[in-house]
């Protein structure tokens, strides 16, 4: 199992600066008027400059692809039902994303900026988690229904 999450890790962690990479892009595009906005300015004004602040972001994006990555190793576990994976893997990632948001300024410094933090990560987590559901309960139908075929070519 180690040497999974380790795997996961190392694959998340990639994925993590390339999606917080696409962001920035869009965040730019949508508010930019043609000049690119890596990180916030309040992350520049924390690090002294941008170039510091880029760094920190991007070692920051590593690390939250890490973690969900590593986190995904969860679902893999047949030790727990359904509902613990659910609850250990929401925990693991509110526990691991939240700082890093709060500490780049994902999210406005204030109580209503946690508040709606949690909120829309919960919403996100959900919508996730309820296409995924469906789109296992669906596999396994199919697998399911492969199954009963070959038992009636073979009966």
């Amino acid at each position: 199992m180690k040497k999974k999450i380790l795997f996961r890790c190392l694959l998340g962690a990639p994925i993590g600066l390339a999606i917080s990479t696409v962001i920035t892009v869009i965040i730019s595009l949508c508010l930019g008027k043609g000049e690119y906005y890596a990180v916030v300015p309040e992350l520049i004004s924390d690090c002294g400059n941008e170039i510091k602040a880029v760094t920190v972001q991007t070692v920051c994006s590593l690390v939250f692809g890490a973690a969900c990555g590593g986190a995904s190793a969860i679902w893999s576990s047949e030790k727990l039902n359904l509902l613990l994976q659910t609850v250990t893997h929401f925990v693991v990632l509110s526990v691991s994303t939240f700082p890093l948001a709060f500490f780049m300024y994902w999210m406005p410094h204030t109580e209503l900026g946690i508040l709606s933090y949690f909120g829309i990560f919960i919403l996100i987590y959900v919508c996730i988690w309820i296409g995924l559901y469906f789109y296992n309960k669906m596999k396994i139908k199919e697998m399911n229904n492969r199954l009963q075929e070959n038992e009636q070519k073979n009966a």
